[in-house]
Protein backbone atom coordinates (compact mmCIF):
# COMPACT_ATOMS: atom_id res chain seq x y z
CA UNK A 1 0.00 0.00 0.00
CA UNK A 2 1.51 3.39 -0.95
CA UNK A 3 1.56 5.95 1.89
CA UNK A 4 -1.60 7.89 2.52
CA UNK A 5 -2.08 11.45 1.74
CA UNK A 6 -5.13 14.39 1.99
CA UNK A 7 -5.88 15.35 -1.46
CA UNK A 8 -4.28 18.42 -2.56
CA UNK A 9 -7.48 19.44 -4.94
CA UNK A 10 -11.10 19.15 -4.19
CA UNK A 11 -12.23 15.78 -4.55
CA UNK A 12 -14.77 15.37 -7.88
CA UNK A 13 -18.52 16.92 -6.37
CA UNK A 14 -21.08 14.13 -6.06
CA UNK A 15 -23.75 14.77 -8.75
CA UNK A 16 -26.34 16.12 -6.03
CA UNK A 17 -24.55 17.94 -2.95
CA UNK A 18 -25.36 15.40 0.24
CA UNK A 19 -27.54 16.54 3.23
CA UNK A 20 -26.00 16.79 6.75
CA UNK A 21 -28.09 14.01 7.52
CA UNK A 22 -26.12 11.55 4.88
CA UNK A 23 -22.82 12.55 6.28
CA UNK A 24 -24.19 11.58 9.52
CA UNK A 25 -25.22 8.50 8.76
CA UNK A 26 -22.08 7.95 6.79
CA UNK A 27 -19.76 8.86 9.73
CA UNK A 28 -21.96 6.99 11.96
CA UNK A 29 -21.15 3.79 10.03
CA UNK A 30 -17.69 3.84 9.90
CA UNK A 31 -17.15 4.92 13.53
CA UNK A 32 -19.67 1.72 14.86
CA UNK A 33 -17.37 -0.68 12.30
CA UNK A 34 -14.13 0.71 13.21
CA UNK A 35 -14.29 2.04 17.29
CA UNK A 36 -15.44 -1.01 18.47
CA UNK A 37 -12.90 -3.51 17.71
CA UNK A 38 -10.03 -0.81 18.17
CA UNK A 39 -11.26 -0.15 21.65
CA UNK A 40 -11.35 -3.95 22.23
CA UNK A 41 -7.42 -3.87 21.07
CA UNK A 42 -6.51 -0.97 23.21
CA UNK A 43 -8.65 -2.79 25.88
CA UNK A 44 -6.67 -5.69 25.52
CA UNK A 45 -3.25 -3.90 25.30
CA UNK A 46 -3.20 -2.23 28.28
CA UNK A 47 -4.56 -6.04 30.26
CA UNK A 48 -1.56 -6.85 29.07
CA UNK A 49 0.33 -4.10 29.64
CA UNK A 50 -0.21 -3.52 33.71
CA UNK A 51 -1.15 -7.48 35.34
CA UNK A 52 2.00 -6.88 36.36
CA UNK A 53 0.85 -4.87 38.47
CA UNK A 54 -1.78 -7.10 40.24
CA UNK A 55 0.82 -10.36 39.65
CA UNK A 56 3.14 -8.51 41.98
CA UNK A 57 1.25 -9.25 44.63
CA UNK A 58 2.36 -13.02 44.75
CA UNK A 59 4.84 -12.75 42.05
CA UNK A 60 7.37 -10.50 44.06
CA UNK A 61 7.32 -13.01 47.08
CA UNK A 62 7.45 -16.25 44.99
CA UNK A 63 11.05 -15.12 43.23
CA UNK A 64 12.02 -12.97 45.96
CA UNK A 65 12.40 -9.69 44.19
CA UNK A 66 12.19 -6.23 45.76
CA UNK A 67 10.15 -3.41 44.92
CA UNK A 68 13.32 -1.91 43.23
CA UNK A 69 13.59 -5.12 40.70
CA UNK A 70 9.50 -4.44 39.80
CA UNK A 71 9.86 -1.07 39.31
CA UNK A 72 12.79 -1.64 36.74
CA UNK A 73 10.77 -4.19 35.05
CA UNK A 74 7.59 -2.73 34.99
CA UNK A 75 9.53 0.63 33.70
CA UNK A 76 11.87 -0.97 31.07
CA UNK A 77 8.36 -1.84 29.08
CA UNK A 78 8.83 2.41 27.68
CA UNK A 79 12.51 1.56 26.42
CA UNK A 80 10.72 -0.66 24.36
CA UNK A 81 8.18 1.39 23.38
CA UNK A 82 10.47 4.51 22.69
CA UNK A 83 12.53 2.95 20.48
CA UNK A 84 10.20 1.20 18.03
CA UNK A 85 7.29 3.48 18.24
CA UNK A 86 7.85 5.80 15.21
CA UNK A 87 9.08 3.25 13.05
CA UNK A 88 6.02 1.25 13.77
CA UNK A 89 4.22 4.46 12.81
CA UNK A 90 5.83 5.02 9.39
CA UNK A 91 5.50 1.05 8.68
CA UNK A 92 1.25 1.42 9.17
CA UNK A 93 1.93 4.77 7.17
CA UNK A 94 3.41 2.64 4.44
CA UNK A 95 1.54 -0.77 4.74
CA UNK A 96 -1.47 -0.26 5.96
CA UNK A 97 -3.59 -0.32 9.53
CA UNK A 98 -4.51 -4.47 9.33
CA UNK A 99 -1.40 -5.76 8.74
CA UNK A 100 0.42 -3.87 11.31
CA UNK A 101 -2.12 -3.88 14.40
CA UNK A 102 -2.61 -7.99 13.30
CA UNK A 103 1.70 -7.52 14.37
CA UNK A 104 1.51 -5.40 17.01
CA UNK A 105 -1.59 -7.71 19.16
CA UNK A 106 0.13 -11.02 18.08
CA UNK A 107 3.80 -9.95 19.35
CA UNK A 108 2.25 -8.89 22.26
CA UNK A 109 0.39 -11.82 23.61
CA UNK A 110 2.75 -13.69 22.93
CA UNK A 111 5.37 -12.45 24.99
CA UNK A 112 2.51 -12.05 27.88
CA UNK A 113 1.95 -14.91 27.74
CA UNK A 114 6.30 -16.01 28.31
CA UNK A 115 6.09 -13.97 31.09
CA UNK A 116 4.25 -16.77 32.96
CA UNK A 117 7.44 -18.82 33.03
CA UNK A 118 10.20 -15.94 34.13
CA UNK A 119 12.90 -16.81 37.16
CA UNK A 120 15.10 -13.91 36.62
CA UNK A 121 15.08 -10.47 36.96
CA UNK A 122 16.89 -10.39 33.85
CA UNK A 123 13.95 -12.39 32.07
CA UNK A 124 11.33 -10.05 33.67
CA UNK A 125 13.39 -7.27 31.58
CA UNK A 126 14.01 -8.92 28.52
CA UNK A 127 10.34 -9.58 28.35
CA UNK A 128 8.85 -6.59 29.63
CA UNK A 129 11.25 -4.59 27.14
CA UNK A 130 10.04 -6.96 24.13
CA UNK A 131 5.98 -6.08 25.11
CA UNK A 132 7.21 -2.69 24.76
CA UNK A 133 8.51 -3.03 21.27
CA UNK A 134 5.89 -4.94 19.90
CA UNK A 135 2.79 -2.81 21.67
CA UNK A 136 5.05 0.28 20.13
CA UNK A 137 2.73 2.39 17.96
CA UNK A 138 -0.20 1.14 18.78
CA UNK A 139 -1.88 4.56 20.43
CA UNK A 140 -0.35 6.79 17.94
CA UNK A 141 -0.53 4.32 14.95
CA UNK A 142 -4.80 4.37 15.68
CA UNK A 143 -5.12 7.88 16.10
CA UNK A 144 -3.32 8.42 12.54
CA UNK A 145 -5.35 5.84 11.58
CA UNK A 146 -8.54 7.74 12.33
CA UNK A 147 -7.22 10.89 10.88
CA UNK A 148 -7.91 8.65 7.63
CA UNK A 149 -11.51 8.44 7.67
CA UNK A 150 -12.69 11.17 10.63
CA UNK A 151 -11.93 14.68 10.51
CA UNK A 152 -11.16 16.56 13.53
CA UNK A 153 -15.02 17.63 14.72
CA UNK A 154 -16.07 13.87 14.52
CA UNK A 155 -12.73 12.35 15.92
CA UNK A 156 -13.14 13.84 19.10
CA UNK A 157 -15.90 11.78 21.13
CA UNK A 158 -14.20 8.77 18.87
CA UNK A 159 -11.21 9.00 20.02
CA UNK A 160 -11.81 9.44 23.47
CA UNK A 161 -13.56 6.18 23.49
CA UNK A 162 -11.01 4.28 22.26
CA UNK A 163 -8.48 5.96 24.70
CA UNK A 164 -10.79 5.05 27.73
CA UNK A 165 -10.43 1.43 27.09
CA UNK A 166 -7.62 1.85 29.22
CA UNK A 167 -8.95 2.55 32.07
CA UNK A 168 -12.18 0.28 31.36
CA UNK A 169 -9.24 -2.40 31.29
CA UNK A 170 -8.02 -1.14 34.81
CA UNK A 171 -11.31 -0.92 36.01
CA UNK A 172 -12.80 -4.62 34.81
CA UNK A 173 -9.07 -6.12 34.91
CA UNK A 174 -8.73 -5.66 38.56
CA UNK A 175 -11.08 -7.97 39.53
CA UNK A 176 -11.08 -10.19 36.96
CA UNK A 177 -6.96 -10.21 37.34
CA UNK A 178 -7.45 -11.47 41.33
CA UNK A 179 -10.30 -14.22 40.42
CA UNK A 180 -7.95 -15.71 37.95
CA UNK A 181 -4.98 -15.50 40.49
CA UNK A 182 -7.38 -17.05 43.73
CA UNK A 183 -9.22 -19.28 41.25
CA UNK A 184 -5.91 -20.88 39.51
CA UNK A 185 -3.60 -21.18 41.89
CA UNK A 186 -1.89 -23.87 41.98
CA UNK A 187 -3.57 -25.97 38.94
CA UNK A 188 -0.70 -27.69 37.01
CA UNK A 189 1.59 -26.78 39.49
CA UNK A 190 1.85 -23.44 38.28
CA UNK A 191 0.90 -20.37 40.81
CA UNK A 192 -2.11 -17.97 40.42
CA UNK A 193 0.28 -15.29 38.94
CA UNK A 194 1.45 -17.31 36.14
CA UNK A 195 -2.02 -18.33 34.89
CA UNK A 196 -3.06 -14.39 34.99
CA UNK A 197 -0.65 -14.19 32.30
CA UNK A 198 -1.33 -17.29 30.20
CA UNK A 199 -5.28 -16.42 30.36
CA UNK A 200 -4.57 -12.79 29.79
CA UNK A 201 -2.29 -13.31 26.56
CA UNK A 202 -4.29 -15.50 24.54
CA UNK A 203 -7.21 -12.93 23.67
CA UNK A 204 -4.78 -10.95 22.31
CA UNK A 205 -3.04 -13.06 20.01
CA UNK A 206 -6.55 -13.92 18.87
CA UNK A 207 -7.22 -10.08 18.07
CA UNK A 208 -4.52 -9.74 15.98
CA UNK A 209 -5.75 -12.09 13.74
CA UNK A 210 -9.05 -10.80 13.70
CA UNK A 211 -7.43 -7.50 12.73
CA UNK A 212 -6.29 -8.57 9.23
CA UNK A 213 -9.94 -9.43 8.36
CA UNK A 214 -11.81 -6.74 10.34
CA UNK A 215 -10.31 -3.83 8.87
CA UNK A 216 -9.74 -1.76 5.99
CA UNK A 217 -6.80 0.28 5.39
CA UNK A 218 -8.52 3.33 3.93
CA UNK A 219 -12.10 4.53 3.08
CA UNK A 220 -10.68 3.53 -0.71
CA UNK A 221 -10.82 -0.07 0.18
CA UNK A 222 -13.60 -0.28 2.19
CA UNK A 223 -16.68 -2.71 0.59
CA UNK A 224 -19.05 -1.73 3.22
CA UNK A 225 -18.71 1.62 2.46
CA UNK A 226 -20.79 2.36 -0.94
CA UNK A 227 -19.29 5.25 -3.80
CA UNK A 228 -21.10 7.82 -2.67
CA UNK A 229 -20.64 7.24 1.40
CA UNK A 230 -16.60 7.54 0.06
CA UNK A 231 -17.20 10.66 -1.39
CA UNK A 232 -18.45 12.35 1.82
CA UNK A 233 -15.27 10.95 3.71
CA UNK A 234 -13.17 12.54 0.68
CA UNK A 235 -15.12 15.96 0.69
CA UNK A 236 -15.08 16.38 4.54
CA UNK A 237 -11.17 15.41 5.03
CA UNK A 238 -10.42 17.55 2.02
CA UNK A 239 -12.41 20.97 3.15
CA UNK A 240 -10.86 20.28 6.86
CA UNK A 241 -7.31 20.60 5.10
CA UNK A 242 -8.57 23.64 3.60
CA UNK A 243 -10.07 24.98 6.91
CA UNK A 244 -6.86 24.28 8.50
CA UNK A 245 -4.72 26.29 6.39
CA UNK A 246 -0.65 26.16 6.12
CA UNK A 247 0.87 23.23 8.68
CA UNK A 248 3.97 22.07 8.94
CA UNK A 249 4.39 19.16 6.76
CA UNK A 250 8.69 18.34 7.01
CA UNK A 251 9.08 16.17 10.14
CA UNK A 252 12.85 17.39 10.90
CA UNK A 253 11.81 21.15 10.50
CA UNK A 254 8.59 20.10 13.18
CA UNK A 255 11.27 18.56 15.35
CA UNK A 256 13.17 21.47 15.22
CA UNK A 257 10.33 23.72 16.74
CA UNK A 258 10.32 24.52 20.35
CA UNK A 259 6.23 23.76 20.11
CA UNK A 260 6.84 20.06 19.40
CA UNK A 261 9.13 20.04 22.52
CA UNK A 262 6.56 21.33 24.80
CA UNK A 263 3.80 18.84 23.46
CA UNK A 264 6.31 15.97 24.37
CA UNK A 265 7.33 17.71 27.70
CA UNK A 266 3.20 18.39 28.16
CA UNK A 267 2.33 14.79 28.01
CA UNK A 268 5.82 13.51 29.63
CA UNK A 269 4.46 14.67 33.04
CA UNK A 270 0.67 13.62 32.69
CA UNK A 271 2.05 10.41 31.50
CA UNK A 272 4.06 10.03 35.24
CA UNK A 273 1.06 10.40 36.78
CA UNK A 274 -1.02 8.10 34.80
CA UNK A 275 1.95 5.37 35.03
CA UNK A 276 1.93 5.98 39.05
CA UNK A 277 -1.46 5.19 39.08
CA UNK A 278 -1.96 2.08 37.08
CA UNK A 279 1.53 0.16 38.15
CA UNK A 280 1.72 1.73 41.71
CA UNK A 281 -1.95 1.50 42.59
CA UNK A 282 -2.96 -1.66 43.77
CA UNK A 283 0.18 -2.08 45.89
CA UNK A 284 -0.71 1.33 47.32
CA UNK A 285 -3.98 0.61 48.43
CA UNK A 286 -2.43 -2.93 50.09
CA UNK A 287 0.06 -1.08 52.26
CA UNK A 288 -3.07 0.49 54.35
CA UNK A 289 -4.45 -2.88 54.61
CA UNK A 290 -6.59 -4.25 52.16
CA UNK A 291 -5.08 -7.06 51.61
CA UNK A 292 -7.44 -9.60 50.20
CA UNK A 293 -7.07 -9.89 46.20
CA UNK A 294 -10.84 -9.90 45.85
CA UNK A 295 -11.51 -7.10 47.58
CA UNK A 296 -8.26 -5.38 46.34
CA UNK A 297 -9.59 -6.01 42.74
CA UNK A 298 -13.18 -4.38 43.50
CA UNK A 299 -11.41 -1.29 45.36
CA UNK A 300 -9.07 -0.49 42.37
CA UNK A 301 -12.12 -1.23 39.63
CA UNK A 302 -13.85 1.57 41.64
CA UNK A 303 -10.69 3.74 41.74
CA UNK A 304 -10.51 2.98 37.78
CA UNK A 305 -13.84 3.71 37.19
CA UNK A 306 -13.39 7.19 38.00
CA UNK A 307 -10.82 7.71 34.97
CA UNK A 308 -12.88 6.02 32.32
CA UNK A 309 -15.14 8.35 33.75
CA UNK A 310 -12.54 11.10 33.40
CA UNK A 311 -12.04 10.13 30.04
CA UNK A 312 -15.33 9.67 28.26
CA UNK A 313 -16.81 13.03 29.80
CA UNK A 314 -14.10 15.18 29.54
CA UNK A 315 -13.67 14.05 26.06
CA UNK A 316 -17.65 15.03 25.96
CA UNK A 317 -17.33 18.56 27.45
CA UNK A 318 -14.17 19.02 25.36
CA UNK A 319 -15.99 18.46 22.08
CA UNK A 320 -19.31 20.21 23.22
CA UNK A 321 -17.64 23.24 24.08
CA UNK A 322 -15.06 22.88 21.10
CA UNK A 323 -11.63 24.05 23.72
CA UNK A 324 -8.83 22.08 24.65
CA UNK A 325 -6.66 24.02 26.73
CA UNK A 326 -8.73 24.21 30.21
CA UNK A 327 -9.95 20.58 29.49
CA UNK A 328 -6.80 19.50 29.43
CA UNK A 329 -4.80 21.89 32.34
CA UNK A 330 -7.72 21.45 34.77
CA UNK A 331 -7.83 17.63 34.30
CA UNK A 332 -3.62 17.26 35.28
CA UNK A 333 -3.90 19.56 38.27
CA UNK A 334 -6.52 17.40 39.20
CA UNK A 335 -4.80 14.49 39.27
CA UNK A 336 -1.69 15.73 40.59
CA UNK A 337 -3.99 17.03 43.47
CA UNK A 338 -5.14 13.38 44.12
CA UNK A 339 -1.63 12.02 44.58
CA UNK A 340 -0.76 14.73 46.96
CA UNK A 341 -3.46 13.62 49.13
CA UNK A 342 -2.91 10.22 48.45
CA UNK A 343 0.79 10.82 50.04
CA UNK A 344 -0.52 12.47 52.91
CA UNK A 345 -3.64 10.13 53.45
CA UNK A 346 -0.69 7.24 53.17
CA UNK A 347 0.79 8.97 56.65
CA UNK A 348 -1.84 9.02 58.29
CA UNK A 349 -3.06 5.41 57.39
CA UNK A 350 -6.10 6.22 56.22
CA UNK A 351 -7.94 3.43 53.76
CA UNK A 352 -11.12 5.83 53.12
CA UNK A 353 -8.31 8.74 52.64
CA UNK A 354 -6.29 6.63 50.29
CA UNK A 355 -8.62 5.20 48.04
CA UNK A 356 -10.81 8.22 47.59
CA UNK A 357 -7.29 10.73 46.70
CA UNK A 358 -6.43 7.66 44.44
CA UNK A 359 -9.62 7.90 42.72
CA UNK A 360 -9.71 11.85 42.14
CA UNK A 361 -5.93 11.38 40.46
CA UNK A 362 -7.74 8.66 38.02
CA UNK A 363 -10.54 10.64 37.31
CA UNK A 364 -8.04 14.00 36.67
CA UNK A 365 -5.15 12.69 35.25
CA UNK A 366 -6.66 10.00 33.06
CA UNK A 367 -9.35 12.34 31.85
CA UNK A 368 -6.64 15.12 30.22
CA UNK A 369 -5.24 12.18 27.91
CA UNK A 370 -7.99 11.95 25.10
CA UNK A 371 -8.41 15.85 25.33
CA UNK A 372 -4.53 16.48 25.06
CA UNK A 373 -4.36 14.21 21.80
CA UNK A 374 -6.59 16.92 19.96
CA UNK A 375 -3.71 19.18 20.45
CA UNK A 376 -1.04 17.85 17.80
CA UNK A 377 -2.45 17.70 14.52
CA UNK A 378 -3.63 21.36 15.03
CA UNK A 379 -0.34 22.34 13.52
CA UNK A 380 1.08 19.29 12.10
CA UNK A 381 0.08 16.94 8.86
CA UNK A 382 1.25 15.08 6.57
CA UNK A 383 4.39 12.96 7.17
CA UNK A 384 4.93 15.48 10.49
CA UNK A 385 2.14 14.19 11.52
CA UNK A 386 2.93 10.22 10.86
CA UNK A 387 6.10 10.73 12.58
CA UNK A 388 5.45 13.39 15.10
CA UNK A 389 2.37 11.39 16.63
CA UNK A 390 4.81 8.85 17.62
CA UNK A 391 7.84 10.76 18.47
CA UNK A 392 5.66 12.84 21.56
CA UNK A 393 3.94 9.49 22.39
CA UNK A 394 7.07 7.41 22.52
CA UNK A 395 9.54 9.99 24.25
CA UNK A 396 6.47 11.77 27.20
CA UNK A 397 6.26 7.46 28.06
CA UNK A 398 10.01 7.32 29.37
CA UNK A 399 7.88 8.96 32.05
CA UNK A 400 6.64 5.42 32.35
CA UNK A 401 9.76 4.00 32.90
CA UNK A 402 11.24 6.77 35.15
CA UNK A 403 8.00 7.22 37.66
CA UNK A 404 7.74 3.45 38.71
CA UNK A 405 11.99 2.97 39.08
CA UNK A 406 11.21 6.17 41.48
CA UNK A 407 8.50 5.36 43.42
CA UNK A 408 10.31 1.62 43.89
CA UNK A 409 13.37 2.75 45.12
CA UNK A 410 12.54 5.53 47.54
CA UNK A 411 10.01 2.94 48.78
CA UNK A 412 12.99 0.26 48.84
CA UNK A 413 14.59 2.96 50.65
CA UNK A 414 12.51 4.69 53.13
CA UNK A 415 9.99 1.88 53.56
CA UNK A 416 7.02 4.08 52.35
CA UNK A 417 5.09 5.42 49.19
CA UNK A 418 4.26 8.84 50.07
CA UNK A 419 7.57 10.48 49.03
CA UNK A 420 7.50 9.50 45.56
CA UNK A 421 4.23 10.51 45.22
CA UNK A 422 4.73 13.65 46.34
CA UNK A 423 7.47 14.42 43.68
CA UNK A 424 5.21 12.76 41.18
CA UNK A 425 2.54 14.71 42.14
CA UNK A 426 4.82 18.11 41.54
CA UNK A 427 5.46 16.69 37.76
CA UNK A 428 1.86 16.34 37.12
CA UNK A 429 0.98 19.97 38.55
CA UNK A 430 4.22 20.61 35.54
CA UNK A 431 1.47 20.08 33.19
CA UNK A 432 -0.99 22.11 34.11
CA UNK A 433 0.91 24.68 34.00
CA UNK A 434 2.98 24.53 30.58
CA UNK A 435 -0.07 23.90 29.42
CA UNK A 436 -1.87 27.01 30.29
CA UNK A 437 1.37 28.95 29.66
CA UNK A 438 2.17 27.37 25.95
CA UNK A 439 -1.12 26.30 24.55
CA UNK A 440 -2.63 28.75 22.73
CA UNK A 441 -6.71 28.77 22.09
CA UNK A 442 -6.72 28.87 18.17
CA UNK A 443 -5.74 27.24 15.29
CA UNK A 444 -1.74 27.31 16.89
CA UNK A 445 -2.62 24.86 18.98
CA UNK A 446 1.00 25.64 20.69
CA UNK A 447 2.59 29.24 21.07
Amino acid sequence: MSAITTPAKPPQQAADASSVQERDVTFGRIIWRLIPFLTLVWFLAWIDRVNVGFAKLTMMSDLQWSDAVYGAGAGIFFIGYFLFEVPSNLLLHRFGAKKTIMRITIGWGVTGILMAWVQTPLQFYVLRFLMGAFEAGLQPGVILYLTYWLPAHRRGKALAFFVSASALSLMLGSPIAAYLMEALHGMGNHAGWQWLFIVEGIPSVIAGIAAYFLLSDTPAQARWLSDREKQHVREELWAEEQALGEREHSFWASMRNPRVLMLILIFFCIVAGNATLVFYGPSIVKSVGVTDLKALGWVMAGIYAFGWLGMVGNGWLSDRRKEVRWHTAAAAALGAIGLLLTALFLRQGSVAGVVASLALSSLGTMGSIPVYWQIPSRFLSATALVVGLAVINSVANLAGYFSPQLLGLLQTGSGSYAPGLLIIAAVEFCAAILVLLFVGRGSQAVR
